[in-house]
C-alpha cells in the first residue's frame, strides 16, 4: 500500500491509500484504491502534515499487514480460465542469500562500471547461477525460464551470450573474491587441501585449443577439456582450473598450486589427491615450499622390494574397529630416490624422507574382484567371438587376452595365426594384491591414523565431481566458442560453492542432489490481488527455514511479503 497524490480538475490534490496489483499474465499493475482520504487543502485545518501523517499511517498499515495472520478474503469466479503460466519459485532465497553474501552482486557492479554495455551483468550472472542449480540445461532454456524468479531480467538473450564473453574474463578474479569473502565471513581450514582433476567431452569431432582428443575418464573418443579443482578442509571448492583435453592429469597440479599460493596468500598447505598426481616433480616441489602432500601409490605398478614388503606378513596391525575388523595396516619410514626435469629442461635429482602407509581392506580386496568382474566376462566373449568387437569397445577386458592385436585403420581385432588366450598368469598377479593400497607423505612425523584420515576425505572431491556432472549438469555445455566455454564453467563453479557452503550450514545432513530437489519444489502459484499459494513442505526446507529465519510452511503469502523477504536475504549475512 501506498500514498496517492491526485491532481483533480481544478488543481486540488487528493488523497488516498492505494495499493498496486501486478498481474503476471499482462505484466501490469493496475491501482486500487483502499481508503479515500479527502482534499490536501481541507486535511490541513486537521493535520499539521497530512502527507507525512498519512505515509505514517501506510506504513503502520504495511507492518501490520507482514505480521498480521488474520484470513484473508479471494473472490474467485467459477468460469475464470487459466492464461500462461503464473507460477514462480521460491526455493531460490536459500540461493540468494549465500550470492549475496558472498558479495557477487558487488563484484559485477564494481566492474559494470567501466563498460560500455545496454545490459547488467550481475542480473544475467545471477539467472545462470539459480537456473543451473534448479533447472539445469542450456543457456536458452535458462532465458526462457526466466520469469519463474521474482527478479528482474530485463536483457535479451543476445545480451546473455554477449555477456558470457564478459564473464569469461574474470574468472580467476571471481575465484578469489569469492575465497576472500569466504574467509572474512567464517574463516577457512586450508591446512589441508584436496586436488583433482576431471575431463568433460564435446560431442564435436574437430578439435581446437582447447578441447581436444585425451584419456577420457568415460573412455569416449570425443575431444574433451579437463579441470583440476582445489577443495578446502571442509569440502568447500577454492579454486578450479581449466586445461587443453590432451594435458597429463600429473601436471595441472602445480599451476594450480602456485597461483593459489600466489594469489590467495594461502602460505603453507598439503595436497592430498590420488596416485595420479603422484610424480616426483610434484613431491618435490610440495615437499620444499612450506607444506607437503598425501598421495596414494600404486601396488601393482611398484618396485618387487614394495610388493615383497606390501605381501609380507609381519608388521601389520589389526584394526580395533569393530565395524571394520578385517582391516590391518603397517608403515615404514622411507627415503624417496626422486628424479625429474625442470621448466629449463634442468636434470633434479634429490631425496625425500617419506612415510609409508600400508593397508589391506577385505572390503576394498571384494571391491576389486567386483570391478575385474565384467571385464574378465568381457575378455572370455571376445576369445569367443572376436568379430563381434573392436579397440573402442574391448577397453578394460584386452589385457586379460593374449596375442590379441588391433587393426591401426579400422580398429578391429586382427585375425592372427595364433589363438585368442585368456592370461591366466596376469590375474593371479593382479589378484595377489586385491585389498592394498598404499598412502605415501612427506610428513613423515605424523601418525598412521592422522594420514589415513586424510587421505580418506579425499572422497568429498570425487563426490564434488558427480554433484558438477549429475545436479548441476555442466555436461552438455551448449556453447562452443572458448571463452563462453570458459564462462559456463566459471557458472558451474560458482555454483558448486554456493550449494556446498549451503550443504555445510546445514552440517550436511541432505545430500545436494536432496537440497536442489526440495528448493526446485517450493513454488507458488499466483491466485488474484497479489496473494500467493505454496504448495511444498518437507524436512530440508524445515532446517533451511530456521537458519534463514524464514517459514517455508506458511501456505499464502502476498507479492510485497514475498519481495521483502528477497529484499531482507539480500542485504543480511546467512547465520554462521
Amino acid at each position: 500500500m501506498y500514498l496517492k497524490k491526485s491532481t483533480v480538475r481544478n488543481g486540488r490534490t487528493y488523497l488516498s491509500i492505494a495499493e498496486g496489483n501486478y498481474d503476471p499474465i499482462t505484466k501490469r499493475t493496475k491501482t486500487v484504491n483502499i481508503q479515500k482520504l479527502g482534499y490536501l487543502d481541507e486535511l490541513v485545518k486537521e493535520y499539521a502534515d497530512p502527507i507525512a501523517h498519512f505515509t505514517a499511517v501506510v506504513t503502520e498499515m504495511n507492518n501490520a499487514r507482514l505480521k498480521d495472520k488474520t484470513a484473508m478474503t479471494i473472490s474467485i469466479v467459477n468460469s475464470e480460465r487459466v492464461e500462461g503460466s503464473i507460477r514462480k519459485n521460491f526455493g531460490y532465497v536459500a540461493l540468494s542469500a549465500i550470492y549475496h553474501e558472498l558479495e557477487i552482486h558487488r563484484f559485477f557492479a564494481n566492474r559494470q562500471q567501466s563498460l560500455s554495455v545496454g545490459y547488467n551483468l550481475n542480473s544475467i550472472m545471477r539467472l545462470l547461477v539459480f537456473a543451473r542449480l534448479l533447472s539445469p540445461g542450456s543457456k536458452k532454456k535458462a532465458y526462457d525460464e526466466r520469469e519463474w524468479f521474482f527478479e528482474r531480467s530485463d536483457f535479451g538473450i543476445t545480451d546473455m551470450y554477449r555477456a558470457l564473453s564478459r564473464i569469461s574474463e574474470y574468472r580467476e578474479a571471481l575465484q578469489l573474491w569469492i575465497h576472500e569473502r569466504i574467509v572474512a565471513n567464517s574463516g577457512r581450514n586450508t591446512s589441508l587441501v584436496y586436488y583433482d582433476v576431471t575431463n568433460f567431452y564435446f560431442e564435436i569431432d574437430e578439435q581446437d585449443e582447447l578441447r581436444r582428443k585425451g584419456v577420457n575418464k568415460e573412455h569416449r573418443p570425443n575431444p574433451i577439456v579437463q579441470m583440476g579443482l582445489l577443495m578446502d578442509n571442509e569440502g568447500v571448492p577454492m579454486a578450479y582450473q581449466l586445461f587443453p583435453g590432451n594435458t597429463n592429469d600429473c601436471t595441472t597440479l602445480l599451476p594450480v598450486i602456485k597461483r593459489i599460493r600466489r594469489e590467495y596468500g594461502v602460505g603453507k598447505v598439503v595436497v592430498v589427491s590420488d596416485k595420479g598426481l603422484n610424480t616426483g616433480k610434484n613431491a618435490y616441489y610440495l615437499a620444499n615450499k612450506r607444506g607437503g602432500y598425501v598421495f596414494s601409490q600404486s601396488v601393482r605398478k611398484g618396485n618387487a622390494e614394495l610388493k615383497k614388503y606390501v605381501l609380507d606378513p609381519n608388521g601389520y596391525k589389526e584394526s580395533n574397529d569393530p565395524y571394520n575388523p578385517e582391516f590391518k595396516k603397517k608403515s615404514r619410514q622411507f627415503t624417496r630416490d626422486i628424479e625429474f626435469e625442470d621448466e629449463n629442461k634442468q636434470k633434479i635429482k634429490a631425496k625425500i624422507e617419506e612415510k609409508q602407509v600400508v593397508i589391506y581392506s577385505r572390503k576394498y580386496a571384494q571391491k576389486a574382484k567386483a570391478d575385474r568382474a565384467a571385464a574378465i566376462m568381457k575378455a572370455h566373449a571376445i576369445i569367443k567371438s572376436p568379430k563381434n568387437f573392436n579397440k573402442q569397445n574391448t577397453y578394460g577386458a584386452a589385457k586379460y587376452i593374449r596375442q590379441i592385436s588391433f587393426d591401426k585403420g579400422t580398429g578391429e581385432i586382427n585375425e592372427t595365426a595364433s589363438v585368442l588366450a585368456f592370461n591366466d598368469k596376469l590375474l593371479a598377479e593382479e589378484e595377489k594384491y586385491d585389498g592394498y593400497y598404499i598412502i605415501v607423505t612427506n610428513r613423515h612425523y605424523e601418525s598412521d591414523e592422522w594420514v589415513i584420515n586424510a587421505y580418506h576425505e579425499l572422497w568429498r572431491i570425487e563426490e564434488t565431481f558427480k554433484v558438477t556432472k549429475s545436479d548441476i549438469e555442466a555436461r552438455p555445455v551448449h556453447v562452443s566458442r572458448q571463452d563462453r566455454i570458459e564462462a559456463h564453467f566459471l557458472i558451474c563453479f560458482v555454483s558448486l560453492v554456493i550449494i556446498r557452503i549451503l550443504q555445510k550450514r546445514l552440517n550436511y545432513t541432505f545430500s545436494t542432489t536432496k537440497i536442489l530437489d526440495s528448493l526446485a519444489k517450493t513454488c507458488c502459484s499466483h491466485l488474484k490481488e497479489n496473494v500467493h499459494m505454496f504448495d511444498y513442505f518437507d524436512d530440508v526446507l524445515d532446517l533451511i527455514g530456521k537458519i534463514l529465519g524464514i517459514d517455508f510452511g506458511q501456505k499464502f503469502r502476498t507479492q510485497a511479503e514475498i519481495k521483502n523477504i528477497l529484499a531482507c536475504v539480500k542485504n543480511s549475512p546467512v547465520a554462521q
